[in-house]
């Protein structure tokens, strides 16, 4: 079943929120100092190319510089990718078949506003994650 909302996601929206990340990700790593925020951008882009299956958790020990991180991320980026998000979800909630759609692309508000500090796993190693069995991916 993830397989199959994965393609009709990836065919009516995933694809446009892809490229919305690739071309943020591409202008934050003009820079240096953008690269972090870039790198990021390129991650979440890949969780919006193929979501079902997978969440966003809150990697331990972020700290102070992933918020500061996070405020210029929603400055700059997040603001504009999340209304990407919300149009999208409308859209896809329209139909009764897009509803499931529609959902997943409201789910990812949250980590296109504040990406820093969050991990993107398998649904099914959650509860490992958050034990510790687990960690984060660099």
């Amino acid at each position: 079943m993830k397989v199959l909302l994965n393609v009709i996601w990836l065919v009516l929206s995933g694809f446009w929120l892809f490229l919305g990340y690739l071309v943020a990700g591409g202008l934050w790593c003009i820079t240096i100092i953008g690269i972090p925020f870039g790198l990021a951008s390129f991650r979440i882009g890949f969780f919006a190319l193929w979501p079902f299956g997978r969440t966003v958790v809150r990697r331990e020990g972020a700290g102070i510089p992933s918020g500061i991180g996070n405020v210029v991320w929603l400055v700059l980026s997040g603001v504009w990718l999340a209304i990407g998000h919300v149009v999208t979800g409308v859209l896809l909630c329209i139909t009764v078949i897009g509803l499931p759609l529609g959902l997943a692309s409201f789910k990812m508000i949250p980590v296109s506003l504040l990406p820093l500090g969050r991990e993107i796993v398998p649904t099914g190693q959650v509860r490992a994650y958050h034990s510790g069995q687990v960690g984060p991916r660099f």
